[in-house]
């Protein structure tokens, strides 16, 4: 019996020691990883960047009246084309009673002064005329009388100009609303009824239309601090609209803000580009837009994709492998210029012959490549 539980036991031990071997083996055994490599190439770097704002008018107008009163009658509509000096709209003076109530004081008052003048000019004309008075008394007695007659139209002048809109009372000079340039009606923000108010020193006055030329556009946009200095006058832009797919206008830089303005932690500046409108497009004033800058293009120079590049885990400098063998690696540390996102450009440590390791995206991190920052 006891030989049999020896023999089981012996048994029991080759079968363990035969499985630990096969599983050793199988565990050790790798299947041998095959990397490619690719050759640093010829070619030219944009390193750009995105500013979001919007397309509006170079200029816009604002109609104001030059009389307060009320909107009696608005000729066009928003969106027509207009032409310097056609009539938008028309108003309806209702003039102040206190004012109504001066002017007519001081007619009162003029007709009163000049009846006075008249009766001394006549008894002084008839006196002259007989040779009793100098001529130089009676020369200031006429001045007088001129001067007497010509309040008198001044004050009328006024009264009708308070009571009607204007001094000929055809109400035809500050009554009626007449565009000031040529362009397209942005917008008319009053309508039949409302009261407005003139401009004067005091107060804007109320707005009655605005008008743009909508065939002179400028994109106006922000970028942020860090590309700002990178930035020159007259930088060729892409402007691309929200509203208008697959199309691109071109613009040129024009403005660059002195000062800059912090939003949500980050310093912005203003930017503005003159924008070169296409007749097949119909670009809208206020049309988000995106901007495409260069901030800086280098042509003909080496360059691998960003791809291969590795960087050492203590010095966070960039490296890459160069193939010294069949599937025999090198590390090379490199020194890189700009890039696009896509390549980068190399600026020392590879030439044109090197064959660059290409790293296989599914192969697993070896404990020692990530602990030294080296390859095989």
């Amino acid at each position: 019996m006891n030989k049999i539980v020896k023999y089981i036991l012996i048994g029991v031990l080759v079968l363990g020691a035969l499985w630990a071997a096969a599983f050793f083996i199988k565990s050790n055994s790798k299947e041998a990883i095959t990397y490619e490599t690719q050759q640093p190439f010829i070619s030219s770097i944009e390193k750009k960047t995105v500013a979001t704002g919007k397309v509006i008018p170079e200029d816009e107008v604002e109609i104001k009246p030059q009389i307060s009163g009320i909107i009696q009658k608005i000729m066009l509509e928003e969106g027509q084309k207009v032409k310097s000096g056609d009539l938008i709209a028309t108003i309806k003076v209702v003039p102040n009673e206190q004012s109504m109530n001066q002017a007519r004081g001081r007619v009162r008052n003029a007709e009163l002064a000049l009846n006075n003048t008249k009766i001394e000019y006549d008894r002084n004309k008839s006196l002259f005329d007989k040779g009793v008075i100098s001529s130089q008394d009676f020369n200031n007695l006429k001045l007088q009388y001129d001067q007497a007659v010509q309040e008198l139209e001044n004050a009328k002048a006024d009264y009708q100009i308070i009571r009607l809109g204007s001094a000929g009372g055809s109400s035809s000079a500050n009554t009626n609303i007449r565009a000031t340039v040529d362009g397209t009606i942005l917008e008319i923000p009053v309508e039949e009824g409302d009261q407005v108010i003139q401009s004067n020193n005091f107060n804007d006055g109320t707005t009655i239309a605005t008008i743009a030329d909508l065939g002179k556009m400028i994109f106006e946009g922000k970028v942020d601090e860090g590309e700002v200095a990178k930035l020159e006058v007259g930088t060729p832009l892409k402007i691309s609209l929200g509203a208008v797919e697959g199309k691109e206008l071109d613009a040129k830089l024009r403005f660059i803000a002195p000062k800059g303005i912090e939003e949500t932690g980050a310093v912005q500046f203003k930017i503005e580009g003159d924008v070169e409108t296409q007749d097949d497009i119909f670009i809208r004033a206020g049309y988000s837009a995106n901007a495409s800058l260069i901030l800086e293009k280098k042509e003909d120079i080496l360059v691998i994709p960003e791809a291969l590049l590795q960087f050492d885990s203590k010095t966070d400098k960039p490296y890459v492998e160069v193939s010294t063998g069949e599937q025999n690696f090198e590390r090379r540390d490199i020194e890189t210029g700009i890039s696009d996102g896509v390549n980068v450009e190399i600026v020392s440590g590879l030439s044109e012959s090197d064959n660059v390791k290409v790293w296989n995206k599914t192969e697993p991190i070896k404990r020692g490549e990530d602990e030294t920052g080296e390859g095989e």
